[in-house]
């Protein structure tokens, strides 16, 4: 099987397998699953046989004028991204099935899921900037379903809200993506940068952040972040694989591209643009971290963090070193798995109890055991503690800011420690209400009004909702306790290899 096989196939089976169950209206929920799961695992299977076998040169399938492409590669960069979210996608589509099984809506919903998998694996495959820009500006419009779906007014607003933010965004990221393009082999992405025509200092600034904020726009930096906690209204398999991982990582993913393969780190660093990349990260880390703990609502909360982790990843890309790279790279790659289990956490114990807010916890983790285990050790991870996956990054992303020896590398890490002291409070006081309830008076009801959970009315989420959050917990212990494989192939793609 040639190279292009290997590489166009994985885009174009769930595209047209989404297509299929929205028109085929499926009637069987179980032979809709079936064919749905074996959709994703096939896609999978062969995103892996491509990561392994599929040359390193670019595959052009439609050329326009003066080096505008349509151009898929399958480097390190590439097979990274596409490896995380083909992992995860069809473990959370057994969630899904168990998560949506009752809502009318289910086969649109499933269809636009499976869709989104292969838009997104377009934008890990794209070898240069036009053919990124193309598939990041289809994830809005092939998600934009799913986060309006319950289409009632909250719904709708979020949809209105993310498409707008998520269109302005790119269409500001527009202009470095044609001057590049312009100014290079056809915007080719090269580690060390692409530009190959000389552009002034000022110039290179001003395109650099109009890229930084425009891709940014899906990494939730702020000011652009407001869409992403709002967008917490769609069904929890959405806010979990694509608010956590495919959606956002892909804002994360772009800006790492233009950061390293289109400018290069040389050419920008010491200069005011990444000063105020890496001060705006910085800002977005405390800012949303205070935001999440105010949060009362359970994956609004999460929501927030999502926003402060992402400039986590933001603030490692704009370092423009190696190290910095590096620590970006893994908090991306950590970040999807802890916040997949803190996010499928949170929608299991509404799904089964119908609530949302954090007050309603209480007492439900002596009920529910497993999920809220599995949700303390996720936002264990998530504070920076040794023995998790989440450690990990954090120590890389100190280090390197440490060692940038500069101003905005102190100020990031002043940042990463603050918002890390606010994650263990927003995240563990969630663990501990659901453990360790407040005293119950004599009516029966904590001092807070919640009502007392009785084994008769909760119980664990089914098989399919808790298979899920396990492997999820597992990879975060495992990647914790042996990181060296992972950190390896990292290094590699953090260093140009």
């Amino acid at each position: 099987m040639s190279s292009a096989v290997l590489i166009l196939l994985p885009m174009i089976l769930p595209l047209a397998a989404g297509f299929f169950v929205i028109e085929a209206g499926f009637k069987d929920d179980l032979k809709r699953n079936i064919f749905i799961e074996a959709a994703a695992c096939l896609t999978a299977l062969l995103v892996f046989c491509a990561i392994f076998l599929a040359g390193s040169e670019p595959i052009t399938i439609f050329s326009f004028t003066r080096g505008f492409s349509v151009t898929f590669r399958m480097d390190r960069m590439a097979a990274l991204f596409a490896g995380m979210i083909s992992l995860m996608w069809p473990l959370v589509l057994l969630y899904a099935f168990s998560y949506m099984a009752h809502d009318p809506g289910r086969n649109s919903f499933l269809g636009f899921y499976l869709m989104t998998y292969g838009i997104t694996l377009g934008v890990a495959l794209s070898a240069d900037l036009i053919t990124l820009y193309v598939f990041f500006e289809m994830l809005t419009l092939v998600t934009l379903p799913l986060v309006a779906h319950y289409r009632d007014h909250e719904s709708m607003y979020a949809g209105r809200l993310y498409a707008a933010y998520t269109i302005g965004g790119a269409s500001l990221a527009f202009i470095p993506v044609v001057m590049i393009t312009l100014r290079s082999e056809g915007g080719t992405f090269i580690y060390g940068g692409a530009i190959t025509q000389p552009l002034s200092g000022t110039m290179i600034s001003i395109l650099f952040l109009f890229g930084f904020f425009g891709f940014g726009v899906k990494a939730a930096l702020f000011p652009l972040h407001g869409w992403l906690p709002k967008a917490s209204v769609a069904p929890t398999p959405v806010t979990a694989l694509l608010h956590a991982v495919a959606v956002v990582n892909s804002g994360v993913f772009s800006v790492m591209r233009i950061t390293y393969y289109s400018f290069g780190a040389d050419i920008l660093r010491g200069s005011a643009a990444q000063d105020i990349a890496v001060f705006a990260a910085a800002f977005t880390m405390v800012f949303a971290a205070v935001m999440a703990l105010k949060e009362r609502h359970f994956k609004r909360r999460l929501a927030y963090s999502t926003v402060s982790n992402l400039s986590y990843m933001l603030f490692g890309t704009a370092l423009m070193t190696p190290a910095g790279f590096l620590g970006g790279l893994s908090h991306m790659v950590f970040h999807s798995v802890i916040k997949m289990s803190l996010f499928l956490c949170a929608g299991a114990f509404m799904h089964v109890t119908g609530k949302e807010y954090i007050y309603e916890v209480d007492g439900v983790g002596r009920k529910m055991p497993v999920t809220f285990g599995i949700y303390t050790a996720g936002a264990l991870s998530l504070t920076g503690i040794p023995l998790f996956c989440g450690f990990i990054s954090k120590w890389q992303l100190f280090t390197a800011g440490a060692s940038a020896g500069t101003k905005a590398g102190y100020v990031g890490v002043a940042a990463l420690l603050i918002s890390a002291f606010l994650c263990a409070m927003y995240t563990l006081t969630i663990s501990i209400r659901a453990f360790f309830p407040q005293v119950m008076n004599p009516a029966g009801n904590t001092g807070t009004g919640t009502k007392v959970w009785t084994k008769e009315e909760i119980r664990e989420a089914d098989a399919l909702m808790l298979i899920p959050m396990l492997f999820f917990a597992a990879l975060n212990i495992l990647i914790g306790i042996f990181p060296g494989p992972v950190m390896g192939f990292l290094g590699m793609i953090a260093n140009g290899l």
